[in-house]
């Protein structure tokens, strides 16, 4: 039995998608098949460098075609396109086989982020010639003293004395990847004559140049993070991406487009660990019986797969909200940190959920489970870590629940377009602004279902309480509060998206009531969470106990459930 709602190299075949892309992303698995697991963990243990992937990737045009948008690509390029759906079933495979190749194209996105936003045409040409020679790209904003903290930033620029536009420009950044290799790595950086926004400079810089210096590597990892300093570096008038506030803009609305891969990459992670896990679990046999006859290794498993499977309705619903998005529906940027803080921290849980199962099983070198462990621990904490992310949701919260404005249905987006729209977001400001469409028809849509039934009920809570005690002027300074606040929320939209993208998909329900009896648990922790915290009011501690729900139990539901767990085991082991 083959299980459709996981990824397997054995099965896959992306018929959704044109040909070319199908071509692409079937070759990619190839590739990595061939190369063979043992081969695959070595490098991971070596931290060799990925050169072989990336001479693969040049020889078959695969970030080339993926990361031109149409505008770039010329007649050429009839292929090439910005097409969030098949960029995000790109990083479901690389996080499947290993993150560090995923992190070296993402990485590329998100240095090509303010060349695709910027109207220099000379720098845009040469960004896709770059990609058409295989080259990779690096996005050169946070450094080591202030973090992304884009308004210290202390590379600065000095104006040429010729008065040609030119700039020489000095310091260093810090955490950036593919800085030791980038074609191009997009800088932010600020002009000494100009103060305020008005004198933020985006530029592109060559890793190649004399006065580029690559100070090391920060991580211990193939995964290559580097230090880099300019020194006098030369920014001429044509290696200008954005000046002023345009760059301020560029650079977070560069996080928009790039960030959103974290949730496919953790989604790939766990959903390898998760064969091994299964068949490993179901081949040991401890005292006697086989360790997944447990009941609590039968809840973990099931735990972990319905979370799984949320975690990849949830992402693929949002990619039609990225690629619908336009001036007028804005929907996609409480989305986005959604995908870059929920998704990736189920993803923790799923791994953990597992490990607990396989124990010592999961450090063991020639597993891949042993690099996914500690790979998943990152990509939460790629994009500033869960509490930046919980903190930009809240800003979305009370226009989410209360006050819902007109939309036309989004339809599943797998056609061959190009998503243009995310290179002219505009000014990045005024999130609280942004309108959504009701959330209770999703839920209504379920509501026969127990566990869903329970779970609105939870969330009906969450509005009342934000009508009537909701955090005051004091408690709104008081970030520890808002978190677990901002993780209730959380939870709403999380099971908003995964009943969309199951109406239209045709989920089974057990997997579906499944799910929901779980995020019914996790409702009720965070509310017990909040019930806690020390500036809590008496009002907010009686809504906090109020809140906490039982899931529906239903035996055969679960039975049914473990049976898909079940035989996941043998469904797929990489070949040595």
């Amino acid at each position: 039995m083959s299980d459709q709602l996981l990824f397997n190299p054995r099965t896959y075949d992306p018929a959704h998608f044109d040909p070319e892309t199908r071509r692409l992303l079937r070759a990619t698995v190839d590739w990595f098949e061939e190369r063979g697991k043992r081969r695959l963990i070595e490098d991971y243990r070596t931290r060799a460098w990925l050169g072989d992937f990336l001479a693969f990737s040049a020889k078959e045009g695969l970030f080339a075609t993926f990361l031109t948008p149409e505008a770039a690509a010329g007649p050429d390029g009839p292929d090439k396109r910005w097409d969030t759906a098949r960029i995000a079933a790109l990083n479901e495979i690389l996080g499947f086989y290993g993150l560090d190749y995923w992190y070296a194209w993402q990485v590329t996105i998100l240095g090509l982020g303010p060349v695709w936003q910027s109207d220099n045409a000379a720098a845009r040409d040469r960004a896709a010639q770059l990609l058409d020679a295989g080259e990779v790209f690096a996005f050169g904003l946070s450094e080591k003293t202030h973090g992304a903290d884009i308004y210290s930033t202390d590379m600065l620029l000095e104006p040429d004395a010729d008065g040609a536009g030119g700039f020489r420009a000095t310091g260093s950044k810090y955490y950036i990847g593919n800085g030791n290799a980038a074609g191009l790595v997009s800088v932010f950086g600020r002009r000494t004559d100009v103060e305020g926004p008005d004198g933020y400079v985006f530029f592109a810089a060559d890793s190649r140049h004399p006065a580029y210096d690559v100070v090391k590597n920060v991580v211990d990892s193939s995964k290559y993070v580097s230090e880099f300093r300019l020194t006098d570096y030369p920014v001429a008038a044509e290696d200008v991406l954005h000046t002023g506030r345009a760059a301020f803009d560029a650079a977070l609305n560069t996080v928009n487009v790039g960030k959103f891969n974290l949730c496919t990459a953790s989604i790939g992670i766990c959903e390898h660990a998760m064969y091994e896990a299964v068949t490993h679990a179901q081949g040991r046999i401890l005292y006697g019986r086989p360790v997944t006859a447990f009941p609590h290794v039968r809840r973990e498993l099931a735990d972990a797969y319905v979370r799984l499977v949320g975690m990849k309705l949830f992402s693929d619903r949002a990619v039609d909200y990225f690629r619908s998005a336009g001036p007028d529906d804005r929907r996609y940027l409480l989305f986005n940190p959604m995908t870059k803080m929920k998704v990736t921290t189920e993803g923790e849980k799923v791994i953990d959920l597992m490990w607990d199962v396989i124990a010592a099983k999961g450090f063991e070198k020639d597993t891949y489970f042993a690099q996914a462990a500690v790979e998943i621990r990152g990509l939460p904490k790629l994009e500033g870590t869960v509490h930046v992310n919980l903190a930009l949701i809240l800003k979305f919260m009370r226009n989410h629940l209360l006050a819902p404005a007109d939309y036309a249905p989004v339809p599943t987006r797998l056609d061959a377009a190009d998503d243009g729209f995310l290179f002219r977001q505009g000014p990045a400001r005024g999130l609280g602004s942004v309108r959504f469409h009701d959330w209770r028809p999703a839920y209504e849509a379920y509501a026969a279902l127990p566990n869903v039934a329970r779970f609105r009920a939870q969330a009906d809570a969450l509005c009342t309480f934000v009508e009537t005690a909701a955090p005051d002027e004091e408690q709104s300074r008081d970030l520890d509060l808002l978190l677990a606040v901002g993780q209730l929320f959380a939870l709403v939209v999380h099971g908003q998206l995964v009943l969309e993208q199951a109406r239209l998909t045709g989920l089974d329900e057990d997997v579906l009531d499944e799910l929901f009896g779980v995020l019914v648990r996790d409702f009720s922790a965070h509310a017990v969470e909040l019930h806690g915290k020390d500036s809590a009011t008496a009002e907010q501690q009686a809504w906090a106990l109020g809140a906490v729900r039982r899931p529906a139990v239903d035996a055969d539901r679960s039975a049914r459930v473990w049976a898909r767990v079940e035989a996941l085991a043998g469904a797929y082991e990489m070949a040595l």
